[in-house]
């Protein structure tokens, strides 16, 4: 019995790392996402606080008075869970480990310590049943 040929999807673009949760990705490119992620997170709060009254007490305000300054911010929010989800998936799935694993970014105070870990240890050597290599994903059926 011959093993068909797999399709493999060496260069993925932008949309698969963000978007797919299907795949590998490495330690460089994880962080890289994260770090876009976060400048966009850090030019959200710039808009709201610069949004802020002066004479408002900062101690005073939530995320409830966040997410309540600008209609968007919640979908904005949303989108960011939703690309970060994708990231974690695909670095669990790097490690050899099931994307289901990623459930624990809800997790608080394990999100952070996670989100760290994933980033802090190697890939899996060779294929393995999610990508070739890291970076890459497998187009069809494995």
């Amino acid at each position: 019995m011959s093993k068909t040929p797999v399709e493999i999807n060496a260069t993925p673009g932008l949309f698969w790392l963000f978007a797919s949760p299907f795949g590998r990705v490495s330690r460089k490119v994880y962080w890289l996402g994260f770090l876009l992620i976060w400048a966009i997170v850090g030019l959200a709060v710039n808009m709201w606080l610069n949004s802020v009254p002066p004479e408002e007490d900062l101690l005073g305000l939530d995320i409830a008075s966040f997410m309540e300054s600008n209609p968007l911010f919640p979908i904005l929010f949303l989108v960011l869970q939703w690309l970060e989800l994708a990231l974690v998936i695909k670095r669990c799935q790097d490690m050899g480990m099931p994307g289901f694993a990623a459930a624990l970014i809800f997790v608080p105070v394990v999100n952070v310590l996670a989100v760290i870990l994933l980033g802090l240890f190697p890939s899996a050597r060779g294929p393995n049943r999610y990508g070739p290599f890291p970076d890459s994903y497998y187009r069809g059926k494995a």
